[in-house]
């Protein structure tokens, strides 16, 4: 019998900003009780998969470097489909990217001359680093973006997400990227090929996860406890008309009704 897989965003599912969403870590306890596998995928490039690790750890939540996925490893698998190793590119992004790129043997940098830019979430962003990956892509390398969520939800509100620092790429450059995270087909390719073509996709934001859901042909369970609510906040989302098969105000909330239905 396959093991069911439960594919947990982060961000707003598992934690926001450095907190953990309490009702989460003893849900997925109990969703691996009931004998599903628990993998989490996020958007956020930012942190490396050891660092993805043990923050999950720290709140409580026990994973290993083949639970985890993001949106860093879907770029360096876009860049690898055309780019050979060695190809020097130009990280606007955090360790999580560097880590990524240097795990399909391409060469970070920080500055032209570059066969690529990679822009991902960090929060280390300015006017220098905006100038040197513009300036990158204008003199011809290829354009990829982590993702373009537009917000990144923390205790107490939103941050500016990845979206708005490759739309100030995009605007200086006069070039649009390429997209790898989710929904978007390197995504989905990465999550057929590390957990096969069942699960479900649990996730705060309609328009990535819930897309991907689409795209994998997973049922998607929707949680309130990121960027979607009720009545959307600016920079959030609201619940989608037709609404997904599960709604539920956060992981403690959904798990049962997940097990209740054997996970799909």
């Amino acid at each position: 019998m396959t093991t069911p897989v439960v594919c947990c965003d982060l961000d707003g599912v598992i934690w926001r900003g450095d907190e953990p969403i309490v009702p989460a870590v003893p849900a997925v306890a109990a969703l691996r009780d009931a004998g599903a596998r628990v993998a989490f995928l996020t958007n956020n490039s930012s942190m490396t998969v050891a660092q993805i690790v043990a923050k999950l750890g720290r709140m409580g939540v026990e994973a290993s470097a083949d639970d985890v996925l993001s949106s860093a490893q879907a770029a360096a698998d876009t860049l690898a489909r055309s780019l050979a190793p060695g190809a020097r590119v130009l990280a606007c992004a955090g360790p999580g990217v560097v880590e990524a790129l240097e795990a399909r043997g391409f060469v970070p940098v920080d500055r032209a001359p570059a066969d690529a830019v990679v822009v991902g979430w960090h929060r280390t962003f300015d006017f220098d680093g905006l100038a040197r990956a513009s300036e990158a892509v204008r003199e011809g390398a290829r354009f990829v973006a982590t993702n373009v969520d537009p917000t990144y939800p923390v205790p107490g509100g939103l941050l500016p997400g990845n979206g708005a620092l490759v739309a100030a790429v995009a605007t200086a450059s006069g070039r649009e990227p390429e997209v790898a995270g989710k929904p978007e087909v390197p995504t989905v390719a990465l999550v057929r090929s590390r957990f096969g073509a069942s699960g479900v996709m649990v996730g705060d934001r309609p328009s990535t996860d819930g897309a991907l859901a689409t795209a994998l042909g997973w049922p998607f369970a929707l949680v309130l406890s990121g960027v979607t609510s009720m009545d959307a906040v600016a920079g959030g989302e609201a619940i989608p008309d037709p609404a997904p098969r599960w709604v539920a105000a956060d992981l403690g909330e959904l798990v049962p009704e997940l097990i209740a239905s054997s996970f799909g």
